[in-house]
């Protein structure tokens, strides 16, 4: 009896000591040591669809943390924005044997046939921050920043900056992402109103280019559109990456102080440059909300309880006055 009981514990130390550990080093492994170990109940995959952007990193190391508080580890793989690569991402959770897959699709459209197969294999598929568009395949559950509300208040912050006098405006877009063409949707909305109330203020939408999302390619394109659009008067950017791309291009080309920025996201880095007045504002998301809510409607439907088809998260308009006020940059 006393050799069972000592296996007995010996087997359950090993348990406990593994799940508490996640594929990435991260605040969440110091937290779970602290509390009660939570019996290892099985892995989730996150396929993002990038990590270089810090945006994804927040809502990975979230998830992260919460999964751990139910007893799950989970998987996190970058995609590099590579619709292939992210489907091979969902091959190898399927050789795992994952309990459940969420994705940020890298094509809206494209990465159908992956969820299909996750479908076909009984793996319950979840997204967030960016929308599968597609039929092929089913999600469980959709969870995000409202876009399209943001996308309406990028707009009316573009009329509070232009509303008087007009002017002409690029959009630097990322269109493979339906999340991106929710915020456009919702910008162009609010432009088209204000134009349709004024003869002489118009705001001009001169181009809409992919900036790719990322910083090199929003300062490609915006180069391209200043020095063909030479009177420009402000850029809408659908990310903080893509806008601090454009900001320096500006910069190189003397017009900094001409043209204005609106970006989206809300990340450190946006709101920092938003602090020093590179960018006017942004519609701020809440990633670490994304992540944590993500969790808890995988954990409902392995629960059995209902699950909304998807669930939206308001952004706010956050200028350098609330940049000033922030606990980010007043730590001390």
């Amino acid at each position: 009896m006393v050799r069972l009981s000592l296996a007995l514990i010996l087997s359950l130390l090993v348990v406990t000591s593994g799940c508490g550990n996640t594929p990435s080093e991260s605040s969440s492994d110091s937290k779970s040591k602290d509390s009660d170990p939570v019996e290892s109940k099985g892995t989730i995959g996150f396929s993002a669809l990038t990590l270089t952007n810090p945006f994804f990193k927040v809502i990975a190391d979230n998830m992260q943390e919460e999964a751990a508080k139910h007893g799950y580890e989970l998987i996190v793989l970058s995609a590099e924005r590579d619709v292939k690569k992210q489907a091979d991402h969902v091959d190898e959770f399927l050789v795992k044997g994952v309990s459940a897959i969420i994705l940020n699709p890298c094509d809206s459209n494209g990465i159908g046939p992956a969820i299909k197969k996750a479908n076909e294999k009984g793996v319950p598929v979840f997204t967030n921050d960016i929308k599968y568009d597609g039929d092929e395949g089913k999600v469980v559950c959709h969870v995000a920043t409202d876009n399209y509300q943001g996308g309406k208040l990028a707009g009316e912050a573009m009329v509070k900056l232009l509303g008087d006098s007009g002017g002409k405006v690029a959009i630097l877009h990322f269109p493979q992402a339906e999340s991106c063409q929710l915020r456009v949707k919702g910008f162009h909305e609010i432009v088209n109103a204000h134009n349709d109330k004024t003869k002489n203020a118009k705001i001009e939408v001169v181009a809409t280019l992919d900036g790719g999302g990322d910083r090199d390619e929003g300062s490609k394109v915006t180069k391209d559109v200043i020095e063909s659009n030479p009177d420009l008067s402000a850029i809408f950017a659908i990310n903080d990456p893509s806008a601090l791309g454009a900001r320096a291009s500006l910069e190189a080309a003397g017009k900094a102080d001409q043209v204005t920025i609106i970006a989206f996201d809300g990340q450190e880095i946006g709101k920092q440059a938003i602090l020093e007045g590179k960018i006017l504002c942004d519609p701020i998301q809440f990633p670490d909300q994304i992540g944590k809510v993500t969790i808890e409607q995988i954990i409902k439907y392995f629960n059995g309880d209902d699950v909304k088809p998807e669930i939206l998260i308001p952004s706010k308009l956050y200028y350098k006055a609330d940049a000033e006020k922030d606990p980010l940059f007043n730590k001390g």
